[in-house]
């Protein structure tokens, strides 16, 4: 109770009140007192003898010499240059402007401004201490946790708008994937499996389903075979559900069979089979509008296969939850994913703001949060997006609809391009439904990257930002996406002003040395008419 009543406004001293009303009012206070100065000055003409003094810095003026002239505007030149010199390496060090930082630090507070929180807690473990940063690989491609059926969704789009969305790198990974994990131990492979080897391998679409189709000729209880078909032969989700459970049927079948040496342990191919069925079938459902019929096929197979960890199935319950509008289990799930020691992904940080800000934006205004400050709830709303922006910059502008969205890949890079993509294909909806939370984005996203030390790959809140995401984005992506790129630092105003102030009077140095006599003259006629006015 005690901090709501210091938050209160009407709780502030008459000093702090003053403040912030000379904060919110110094634009106006300025203009009014501008205005009066010049008022001042025009009343005061007479007694201040401004006709004199203006005589006698008109006969001042006609005693210089170019030379001063020169003089004076290669010192100018000279000057400005220095400062920019000294900015330009300051804000190459420390990434931004020294005159700015000055500014902010001593200025701003005097004028009753509100210094910026510090950060170095917005990502930290319950005891208070700052989250380690984990030491992953580079630019790890991973399997994207929600893509598309390759027959129902993506022929559809190349035969509707004859693109390709899957590039043959993306494609050719999904292959290796599918080799890896339905194949198992070489010693226990069969005739049909050695098939269903080279049908993942086939660039030809049609190419892979007569491999599938003779693979079921060898053995009618192929899944592997069926997984493929209900993959890529099925034009639509219901024939490919279908598919997926005659797949569970005969995987189910196969994996009765026991191993002729133990008698006991059945063969680990069918449980990662049955495993990536399973996952299909609920993915099907939850296409299909049975979500709370997925919901259910997900949390069991994750008490089921718990070790399986890696297949972030997870994030496809998010994604069911957030349908369902169950946010208190959204959130459930999210105290036991969103953990110091696991992973981050762009589901998990960005749901984590989308319910932060869900709390707070039906009634956010930024206006009145600039006149007031921010609340504690609104605090939070911003720093969990700080914190998902940092972890994947280029999100903000497909859930803005700044860049149109195009079908996600079947493999994403974490915090890159194409992670973007896949996230806000499925996620744009959850966040228009939680009215304002757009606009709370719009709002705040783009503050992420004034407080993140530079260069910006340096990071704040994780671990440095991998300079090679736009290589491994350019290869999942198709050619026809303009891929993001990680957000560029721009130059702060006062470098642009030192920049241009450098240039004008190395110009006017330039031409004063040139043409002194001219130059001269011109300041002659220009000096009296400027100081009158």
């Amino acid at each position: 109770m005690e901090d709501a009543t210091s938050s209160n406004p009407q709780s502030l001293g008459f000093t702090d009140k003053l403040k912030s009303w000379l904060s919110w009012s110094w634009t106006y206070i300025c203009a009014v007192w501008f205005a009066m100065v010049l008022t001042m000055i025009y009343v005061l003409r007479s007694p201040l003898k401004l006709q004199d003094t203006l005589t006698s810095a008109s006969v001042f003026l006609n005693t210089l010499t170019p030379k001063f002239y020169v003089a004076l505007t290669g010192t100018s030149s000279l000057i400005s240059g220095l400062i920019l010199i000294f900015e330009w390496w300051y804000f190459r060090k420390y990434g931004t402007s020294f005159i700015e930082q000055v500014s902010v630090s001593h200025l701003r507070p005097l004028l009753g401004g509100v210094e910026s929180s510090s950060t170095t807690g917005l990502f930290s473990s319950v005891n208070g201490e700052a989250e380690p940063r984990p030491s992953v690989s580079e630019c790890k491609v991973w399997r994207n946790p929600l893509n598309l059926f390759r027959g129902a969704e993506y022929s559809r789009y190349t035969w509707v708008t004859g693109k390709e969305p899957l590039t043959y790198y993306d494609m050719n990974l999904s292959a290796q994937d599918h080799q890896t994990f339905f194949t198992g131990d070489t010693q226990q492979i069969k005739a049909e499996d050695t098939v269903m080897q080279k049908a993942w391998r086939e660039r030809n679409p049609q190419a892979r389903i007569r491999a599938a189709y003779q693979a079921i000729e060898m053995n009618h209880e192929c899944a592997a075979a069926y997984v493929l078909l209900a993959e890529e032969e099925a034009t639509t989700i219901t024939e490919a559900e279908r598919l997926f459970k005659q797949a569970l049927r005969s995987g189910k079948r196969e994996q009765r069979v026991q191993d002729p040496i133990t008698s006991l342990r059945p063969l680990t191919l069918n449980i990662n089979l049955l495993v990536y069925i399973k996952r299909r079938l609920a993915m099907c459902a939850r296409k299909l509008g049975r979500i709370k019929e997925a919901v259910k096929m997900m949390r069991d197979l994750m008490k089921e296969f718990p070790l399986l960890g890696m297949l972030n199935i997870h994030e496809n319950l998010l994604e069911a939850l957030l349908e369902l509008q169950a946010y208190a289990d959204v959130q459930a799930v999210l105290a036991k994913y969103d953990d110091i020691s696991l992973p981050k992904s762009a589901t998990i940080c960005y749901t984590s703001a989308l319910l932060k800000a869900r709390a707070v934006s039906e009634k956010f205004s930024p206006e009145a949060a600039s006149r007031r400050g921010l609340s504690t709830a609104e605090m939070n709303a911003v720093e969990a997006i700080h914190r998902a922006v940092e972890f994947n910059p280029h999100v903000p502008k497909y859930l803005l609809e700044m860049k149109s969205l195009i079908l996600p890949p079947e493999h994403i890079l974490k915090r890159g391009d194409s992670e973007a993509v896949a996230y806000a294909f499925f996620h744009l909806q959850h966040w228009k439904r939680a009215e304002g939370a757009l606009n709370l984005l719009h709002c705040t996203w783009e503050g992420t990257f004034r407080i993140i030390p530079y260069p910006l790959e340096k990071g704040h809140l994780f671990y440095p930002y991998p300079g090679c995401t736009e290589t491994a984005d350019r290869e999942l992506l198709p050619t026809f996406h303009e891929v993001s790129v990680y957000p560029k630092k721009e130059l702060p105003f006062f470098i642009l002003f030192t920049a241009g102030l450098c240039s004008f009077t190395a110009m006017l140095a330039m031409l004063t040395h040139q043409f002194p006599e001219l130059m001269g003259v011109f300041v002659k006629a220009v000096s009296p008419a400027l100081l009158f006015h």
